[in-house]
């Protein structure tokens, strides 16, 4: 089994930063692609950032210059790093990661169980 474990959420003001954190354990063969998507209330779920295992990184128009997404492959864990928080980035956020338990398995898609981030004005 694979398990993605976020921490980091919290309450912050608007201007304030928070970092969280995603770690993959159980039986891990490969990590592939990792990211972040948040959903707000009353809204579909979006990507917020992918770093793929080479470091090539993808964010979403809305945070671009203000979270930074980083990686450790040795932890198979991932982080995001969120400065200049806005209320409009208050919502649930959740961990993403795709996974190979071994050679004879496909890449699996999984997900954390989401971190609530708030940003008061």
């Amino acid at each position: 089994q694979v398990q993605l474990v976020e921490s980091g959420g919290g309450l912050v003001q608007a201007g304030g930063s928070l970092r969280l954190s995603c770690a993959a354990s159980g039986t891990i063969f490969r990590v592939n692609i990792m990211g972040w998507y948040r959903q707000a209330p009353g809204k579909q779920r979006e990507l917020v950032a992918t770093i793929s295992s080479r470091g090539n990184i993808n964010y979403v128009d809305s945070v671009k210059g203000r979270f930074t997404i980083s990686r450790d492959n040795a932890k198979n864990t991932v982080y995001l790093q969120m400065n200049s928080l806005k209320p409009e980035d208050t919502a649930l956020y959740y961990c993403n990661a795709n996974i190979q338990r071994g050679t004879a398995y496909p890449l699996t898609n999984y997900w954390g169980q989401g971190t609530l981030v708030t940003v008061s004005s």
